[in-house]
């Protein structure tokens, strides 16, 4: 899934629901760079966690 992830695609961390949505800002490598609600900048690794799309915000 994680290749499928483009910027400006809204997302969920499934095991950080307290982080809120975030915006990939970037997918580079299995690398994705997102901007959450309320965390911040985080750069997760696609191979170790898959982000959740959110289609309905």
């Amino acid at each position: 899934m994680g290749a499928l992830l483009e910027p400006g695609m809204i997302v969920r961390h499934p095991g950080r629901p307290d982080w809120g949505l975030g915006q990939v800002q970037s997918n580079i490598a299995g690398k994705v760079t997102v901007n959450f609600e309320h965390s911040g900048k985080r750069v997760i690794e696609t191979s170790r966690v898959e982000l959740l799309p959110v289609f309905d915000s």
